[in-house]
């Protein structure tokens, strides 16, 4: 039997220590362990991995991690209030469990973890989308994680995975499926939660490749992209005209058509114009 069921269950834990979620902190707990259990195995076989959670708040994601193998969690938790609920965590798995109670977008956590590294979270709503283009755009690649088991808002997470021709495709659908493999592996609907958000959720799944799928220089494709898709009702060589001053030139160069909007251009084609700006 693992540990896990010597510790309360989460609704106790957050009856003791009165952690009602709070709403400026982006707070939305998961109190099913047979959920949160199933999030921690997307995230595949942990028993050799450090694994950085963000937001853990109560730690039922924490529980599930640490029920399914991993070698060693950093969880990194703003609210003050959930440090007694995390420590009793800790306290069930001795070495394994080290908490920082702090600001994830400040925090290194390469200080603390060792490779292999996987990263696992119900992101806190406020910061998620900022968490995940900084881990998709580091300055090196591979990076430092092998993969990112995450929780989104569900139009986050189609964001994510979006195809051309969709109104979701955008910017972060390039910025991840550039570097990465990303699926969506589960839905889950507001009930879920305490308290319910308003919206559905999603938890999606992102493998790092070993080099992206077109060359591009990573600083470029990115100002292009977030160009491109800021005046996505223009033509590329309207929205585009003052990233460079031949942009036409360049779209031709790249097999693109000037009249074409930003939603229509695969991922290879952003790359192509990327390398034609960059020469």
């Amino acid at each position: 039997m693992s540990r896990i069921d010597d510790l309360p269950p989460l609704r106790a834990v957050i009856a003791e220590h009165q952690l009602s979620a709070r709403k400026s902190l982006g707070q939305n707990f998961l109190l099913d362990l047979n959920l949160t259990a199933k999030i921690a195995r997307q995230a595949g076989d942990l028993s050799a991995c450090d694994v950085l959670e963000i937001g853990p708040g109560p730690g039922g994601l924490t529980r599930g991690l640490l029920s399914e193998g991993a070698r060693k969690i950093l969880a990194v938790e703003k609210d003050a209030r959930c440090m007694p609920a995390l420590e009793q965590i800790a306290a069930a798995y001795p070495g394994q469990l080290e908490i920082i109670n702090g600001d994830a977008l400040e925090v290194d956590p390469l200080a603390h973890l060792n490779p292999p590294i996987r990263i696992a979270a119900n992101l806190p709503y406020n910061i998620g989308t900022e968490l995940l283009v900084r881990w998709l755009t580091p300055n090196d690649w591979p990076p430092f994680w092998q993969s990112l088991t995450l929780m989104f808002q569900r139009e986050v997470a189609e964001r994510i995975v979006a195809q051309p021709g969709s109104k979701a495709y955008g910017r972060l659908a390039i910025l991840a499926q550039w570097r990465c493999e990303a699926r969506i592996v589960m839905s889950l609907p507001p009930e879920a939660f305490t308290p319910p958000p308003k919206v559905s959720s999603a938890v999606v799944l992102l493998t790092a490749l070993t080099e992206p799928r077109f060359p591009a220089d990573a600083e470029t494709l990115s100002k292009l992209v977030a160009a491109a898709f800021n005046q996505r009702r223009k033509m590329l060589r309207a929205a585009l005209k003052g990233f460079a001053p031949d942009i036409e030139d360049h779209l031709i160069a790249a097999g693109l058509k000037p009249t074409d909007r930003a939603e229509q251009i695969p991922l290879e084609g952003f790359c192509a114009l990327a390398r034609s700006i960059k020469a």
